[in-house]
């Protein structure tokens, strides 16, 4: 990046410039409702459609609601109503259009960001398939990995199938690991023995679920089809009252007074993302719900959300001082650090695993 920002190819600004490909990424935040909230989309829309001309490409990449694309279409039709946009049905639709609108929903790891956007495969959807072609010959440009194109509502649909899969794979597996609880098994030697029969494969049970896709997504799929969702809103059900579940067994296990330590506040591990994260919420919960100090560590940031200042019984600290200070020791996230703890540090503290780091132990 630091080299193609010297060379000229790259730079940033803060107004909105002539080009001929647009690539909207923007947040596509929830209500609190569970509702999609597209005001973020629709200011870009209108920031670009003043410089929009004819032969322009427009492509999202935020992950959408199915119609998202359309409704992009339809905001520039009143906007620019001078252009000849991709409007009408798509088996109707006349390709004689002076705009391209497509979406290419962005999937990538956070970590591997660079790699991932040159080596992934792209799923590309136009408003028509001159959109489709259009936007497929702009990604062959940079990106390594095989190009499929369908329509936009398929694109649209194919990136929340995708992490509403996940989150209801999650979903089981953190169910499991409330039944093991209740019946006094461990659930990660359970989950390893289960794995060895050929065709299952049970993911590891987490804190919940966090970031700003799988938590999210799903929600988009509810909203368009609640009548037909009724696995993934009992999924999201799940992932959401896990956290509850370990603030309960934080406070069941811990002495009024003690101290607890909360290792890992981002939602997945070695990065710096708290977005959605469920560790976030489940510290505040237990700052909130515990008399004693609480002991913060998360080696991939400098400082925690300022809104942890509002609880005085958190202290954001190295994991190895919080470790030595609490009695409860509760791991929310699977960083590298945390795996290379010495065990020895551990005797005679109450451990709470959520990620199974420890479990052989």
């Amino acid at each position: 990046v630091q080299n193609t920002v010297t060379n000229g190819y790259l730079r940033a600004t803060n107004s909105i410039e002539t080009a001929d490909v647009f690539i909207i990424a923007v947040p596509t935040p929830l209500k609190k409702d569970n509702k999609p909230d597209l005001r973020f989309l629709e200011q870009a829309v209108r920031n670009l459609s003043s410089v929009l001309s004819e032969g322009n490409l427009v492509i999202l990449e935020s992950t959408s609601p199915v119609g998202t694309t359309r409704q992009i279409c339809n905001w520039l039709s009143e906007l620019r109503p001078d252009l000849n946009l991709p409007l009408g049905d798509e088996k109707e639709l006349s390709e004689k259009h002076n705009i391209f609108i497509a979406h290419s929903p962005e999937r990538i790891l956070p970590g591997r960001v660079l790699i991932e956007l040159v080596n992934n495969d792209r799923v590309i959807g136009g408003l028509s398939n001159t959109c489709s072609e259009r936007a497929k010959e702009f990604y062959s440009l940079f990106v390594d990995g095989k190009c499929h194109v369908t329509n936009a509502q398929t694109a649209e649909l194919v990136k929340l199938a995708e992490n509403a899969f996940r989150d209801t794979n999650i979903a089981f597996a953190n169910e499991m690991s409330l039944v093991c609880d209740k019946l006094e098994i461990d659930v990660w030697e359970m989950i390893d023995l289960a794995n060895l029969h050929p065709r299952v494969d049970i993911l590891r049970p987490g804190p919940g679920v966090g970031g700003h896709c799988i938590a999210v997504d799903p929600w988009f799929i509810v909203n368009s089809a609640r009548e037909q969702t009724p696995l993934i809103q009992a999924s999201r059900k799940v992932n959401n009252n896990k956290p509850n579940w370990v603030v309960e067994r934080a406070i069941e296990t811990t002495n009024s007074s003690s101290p607890i330590a909360c290792l890992g506040l981002s939602y997945k591990s070695d990065i710096d993302d708290l977005r959605e994260s469920p560790a976030v919420g489940i510290v505040e919960k237990i700052a909130t719900n515990h008399l004693g100090k609480v002991f913060v560590a998360e080696p991939n940031i400098i400082e925690i959300p300022p809104h942890f200042d509002n609880h005085k019984n958190i202290e954001f600290c190295h994991y190895e001082r919080a470790i030595d200070q609490a009695d409860t020791i509760i791991i929310l996230t699977d960083h590298k650090e945390f795996k290379l703890i010495d065990k020895s540090s551990l005797k005679n503290k109450k451990v709470i695993d959520t990620r199974g780091i420890w479990h052989k132990t």
